[in-house]
């Protein structure tokens, strides 16, 4: 197959890349001309460079592959209306998912995210069946941006395109150039992390998430979510771990309450200075947002199962990140 990745300069679309290769099938890079899509030169993939709102050079970007896996998810980068946030990321997929159906991509992957799910309601491991009655009532910018886009991606389906939905964990892994996930290592590294809302959490390597999302495109349902789990763990827990390896103090619990009331602060700090928050609503949606996971579908229905423990992807994403400089 010819597959392509949108956002391979990322954390995800890197070992999405990466699976797609070692998988046997073409790789194909979309990506903004001003991307360092050198990074992954030794993948030796056929680049196409187009800008996502752009819809002439996105559709003839896409033109002639088997399967695209949508990597470029938004995130929310300051503090503003949670509504301004939502219509630009509903604004970047629109044009994304008009461009497949000019190009007629017969196979779409988007790649979501669990806080897209409520929470259980009896308290056990989130599943792909759980949906929000209605918004949810959390006017947190990220929240509803993962929220309204899985909304968008399953309404998308139902209107006729081939779009799977892949929901990874949270995921560590290297070649974070971001950060993105592993702000959660340099954070605690540098101090700037003492605290962490208690909650519990499912994470997954980021090689095995890569794999996951090619096993989606391969052999997922058109409008089926398929939650890409690893190991259940308490994220007071995770964080202990993180801190050992570093050789630092562990983080302290901190209340929701409290937390929120500091993001609250950051955000009117922002307002009168336009000095970014250390904890914005961002960081806070992560850390208070989580549940266990039960990842049984795509193990039946994908074949998909992880094996990489934690202990293993923590010590190996904090050597990359000391190789490279971060820590």
């Amino acid at each position: 197959m010819k597959i392509a990745v949108l956002g391979a300069t990322g954390l995800l679309g890197h070992h999405t890349a990466r699976a797609i290769r070692a998988a046997g099938h073409q790789l194909v890079l979309i990506h903004r001309p001003s991307s360092r899509v050198e990074r992954l030169s030794y993948l030796e993939p056929e680049c196409r460079p187009a800008e996502l709102l752009d819809h002439p050079a996105l559709s003839r970007a896409l033109a002639g592959v088997d399967g695209v896996i949508f990597c470029a998810g938004y995130y929310p980068s300051r503090p503003r209306r949670w509504q301004e946030d939502v219509a630009s990321a509903l604004n970047q997929t629109n044009h994304f998912y008009a461009a497949c159906l000019a190009a007629r991509v017969p196979r779409i992957v988007y790649v979501g995210a669990a806080i897209a799910l409520p929470r259980h309601p009896q308290g056990l491991p989130g599943h792909e069946g759980l949906f929000y009655e209605g918004m949810p009532r959390l006017r947190n910018p990220y929240l509803l941006c993962k929220w309204a886009l899985d909304e968008q991606a399953r309404e998308q389906a139902r209107n006729g395109l081939p779009v799977v939905i892949g929901i990874p964990a949270m995921t560590l892994g290297e070649f974070d150039v971001g950060p993105s996930t592993g702000r959660l290592i340099t954070a605690i590294a540098s101090g700037a992390m003492s605290h962490y809302v208690p909650g519990k959490r499912n994470l997954i390597d980021a090689a095995e998430a890569g794999q996951g999302l090619v096993l989606a495109l391969q052999k997922g349902r058109v409008g089926e979510r398929y939650l890409l789990t690893g190991q259940n763990i308490e994220l007071g827990e995770l964080t202990a771990r993180i801190a050992a390896r570093l050789g630092v103090a562990a983080p302290r619990p901190l209340p929701l309450g409290a937390a929120r009331a500091i993001a609250m602060l950051g955000r009117w700090r922002y307002r009168l200075t336009g000095q970014l928050p250390r904890l914005d609503d961002t960081a806070l949606a992560v850390m208070a947002g989580g549940q266990y996971l039960d990842g049984r579908k795509a193990q039946a229905e994908l074949g998909f199962i992880a094996q990489t423990m934690v202990d293993e992807t923590l010590t190996r994403t904090i050597q990359w990140f000391r190789d490279n400089a971060y820590l």
